[in-house]
């Protein structure tokens, strides 16, 4: 087993690193920048290297002080957790040049799968269905535009370094396509510091199927089911749940064997996602592979019983896998909830602040994944994302209603947060009944995001004037008025009429 891990992270991946490691009697290591000086993940560790200013340019994303920190501190091992240089194949090299272990695929695995366009040959190769598209980047748009009418309108510009919808544009039309190029190709050179774009086919109306593999050091590699990932903003996941309403037992096993396939044509280790479109009739389409662990890895372990970060250190440690793949069946439902520093009801504009106030929501099925406390300073050199809430539930329906009562039991005072949005989700009849896909919310989410209050907000604003309405009933008259005078205006309230429809009076 490993004696110590540098996690080369922050925030909630960090602690959720740092506490696997504990379980397994691994010492662990924190790294943190300016503004992360006082962070939880920094607490919780074993022992924390300053490294650097707060824009992740100066810190986290500098490998070299993160290989550094790990020799000067004696650990064996790097821990990438997501984002950051998760999937970065020259940074995993360079762990292992120094010596270290490196707790996730090899490089050549990251390389393989870290263009698109590399992916998606290896995936072809391996028999795994893509999505009809180009296998290299385009040269120019008059390229673009023959490729397009080949497949037919609409068609998708990727980026293929790409990931997280950026260097990403639906061309409807030929008259868009230039302009469309042009500014997918500036979009991720911005991004990812290479201009590379293809293109493929756009599926009108999918869902975002991605399974989740772990393979050992022995040669074996199983598929953990799926994950559904189809409520999504500008291609940013928001909501997640495993297993899928449209994902049968059959299904499964296609998918997952697929997933396996490709996974093992790139000489694959550790843990991974493919992730896959699922169209109507039931036809599925590779994407990508992300060589990492992902941020919604805790629904397929609600599901499945399986702790994938600590089996990713063990993976690394040399262990073999003790199960086998018909052993992994999904168990009741999970769903996660993504509580980030954005204010829904103006664009997701970020909000910043101090965390003044934070009640944590508890009980039977309910796991909170966060990386903040009271006190935390939110600020603009990260990503929004404060916390996962996770619950788990024996059906689909007990677990919406169960993420319900603990997103109202939700409290966090200071900055804007997604909360609100999330509690009309599943407030939702089509989310309810399983009826998503990828546009499904950039569609609802006008009306998800209005001002109308949540069904809970209502029942608070008719206690409040149950509560205004009793005070004004036995308080004393005015001078100049009597109290039946005033009476009227009271029992007419809009606030007493509400709360007596909602049984409350």
């Amino acid at each position: 087993m490993l004696k110590k891990v540098l996690v080369a992270n922050r925030g909630e991946i960090a602690l959720r690193i740092i506490r696997a490691c504990r379980e397994l009697g691994i010492r662990s290591v924190a790294v943190y920048s300016d503004a992360d000086a006082r962070a939880p993940h920094v607490r919780e560790a074993d022992e924390a290297v300053h490294i650097g200013a707060s824009p992740s340019s100066e810190s986290y994303l500098v490998g070299e002080r993160l290989i550094q920190a790990a020799l000067r501190t004696g650990a064996d091992a790097v821990h990438p957790g997501y984002g950051f240089l998760s999937e970065r194949e020259w940074f995993a090299r360079a762990v292992r040049d120094a010596g270290l272990v490196w707790v996730g695929p090899p490089a050549e695995a990251i390389a393989a799968m870290g263009s698109k366009t590399a992916a998606r040959t290896l995936a072809i190769a391996a028999g795994t269905p893509v999505v009809p598209g180009t296998t290299t980047a385009l040269r120019d748009a008059a390229e673009a535009m023959e490729v397009a009418r080949t497949f037919g309108y609409p068609v998708l510009l990727k980026a293929a370094a790409g990931g997280g919808g950026k260097g990403m544009r639906v061309v409807r039309a030929e008259s868009e396509i230039a302009t469309a190029l042009e500014q997918a190709q500036r979009e991720a050179k911005n991004s990812f510091g290479d201009d590379a774009v293809y293109v493929e086919k756009y599926i009108e109306g999918p869902r975002h199927v991605e399974i989740q593999v772990l393979g050992d050091m022995h040669g074996t590699m199983l598929h953990l089911g799926e994950r559904e990932c189809s409520v999504q903003r500008r291609h940013q996941k928001m909501i997640e749940e495993a297993p899928s309403v449209a994902v049968s037992p059959e299904l499964r096993a296609r998918m997952g064997a697929a997933a396996v396939a490709a996974a093992k044509a790139a000489g694959y280790v550790n843990a991974g996602t493919c992730e896959f479109l699922l169209d109507a009739k039931g036809e599925f389409y590779f994407l990508e592979m992300n060589t990492r662990i992902q941020v919604e890895h805790p629904v397929t372990e609600l599901v499945t019983g399986i702790d994938l970060v600590q089996w990713q250190l063990r993976i690394a440690s040399g262990e073999k896998l003790p199960f086998v793949q018909s052993e992994i069946v999904p168990r009741g439902w999970a769903i996660e909830c993504r509580i980030t520093s954005e204010d829904a009801a103006n664009g997701f504009l970020p909000s910043t602040g101090r965390i003044s106030y934070l009640k944590v929501p508890s009980g039977p099925g309910v796991r909170w994944d966060g990386g903040i406390e009271e006190g935390s300073e939110v600020g603009l050199f990260y990503d929004p994302m404060l916390a996962k809430l996770i619950v788990w539930a024996p059906t689909r329906e007990s677990a919406v209603e169960r993420m319900h009562r603990a997103l109202l039991e939700l409290t966090i005072e200071g900055v804007e947060t997604s909360r609100d949005f999330h509690v009309r989700v599943m407030e939702d009849a089509d989310f309810k009944a399983g009826a998503i896909e990828i546009q499904w919310l950039e569609r609802r989410l006008p009306s998800l995001i209005a001002v109308a209050p949540t069904a809970e907000e209502v029942r608070i604003a008719a206690i409040a004037g149950a509560l205004f309405a009793e005070r004004d009933r036995s308080a004393p008259p005015v001078a100049g008025t009597s109290a039946t005078s005033a009476a009227p205006a009271t029992e007419s309230s809009n606030w007493l009429r509400t709360a007596r429809a909602e049984g409350l009076r």
